[in-house]
């Protein structure tokens, strides 16, 4: 499938329902082929005793990015859903903007797997420290109606 403005907007709609997104301060900034970033704030809302952003949000976050690169490779009368992911956290998520970056790496006719990283940004800085790394299922589902 090509990336189209429908894709683009398709997704952005998506995106723009998703309750959780929208709790954890997320912003959809990339769509590709094959490939969507999705931004988080730092926010103390979302951190845990130590200080450091928690592991949940940061799964969320770079879940929904691989989630949404596999929507780009599926059919228009598809929506998509997790199957199965492994995330690896890597170091503490210390930052003030976080990035999660999501690739499909193979697409089949129901099945995509994806790779996703989440960049940990320090005041503006172009500079990043990958704090987890994931490998997701992803499954296309027919939509209904």
């Amino acid at each position: 499938m090509s990336n189209t403005p429908t894709t683009q907007t398709r997704i952005a709609d998506s995106f723009g329902s998703q309750g959780l997104m929208k709790t954890l301060g997320a912003s959809l900034v990339f769509v590709g082929e094959g490939e969507v970033h999705i931004a988080m704030p730092f926010s103390l809302a979302l951190s845990q005793q130590q200080g450091f952003v928690h592991a949940g949000a940061v799964t969320s976050i770079v879940d929904s990015a691989c989630g949404y690169a596999a929507l780009t490779t599926a059919p228009a009368e598809f929506d998509v859903v997790t199957a199965e992911f492994k995330i690896n956290f890597m170091r503490p998520a210390l930052g003030t903007r976080f990035v999660a970056v999501g690739k499909v790496q193979s697409a089949g006719k129901l099945l995509s797997v994806c790779t996703g990283e989440v960049r940990a940004f320090t005041d503006g800085a172009t500079a990043y420290k990958v704090v987890a790394m994931m490998q997701a299922t992803v499954v296309n589902v027919r939509r209904a109606g």
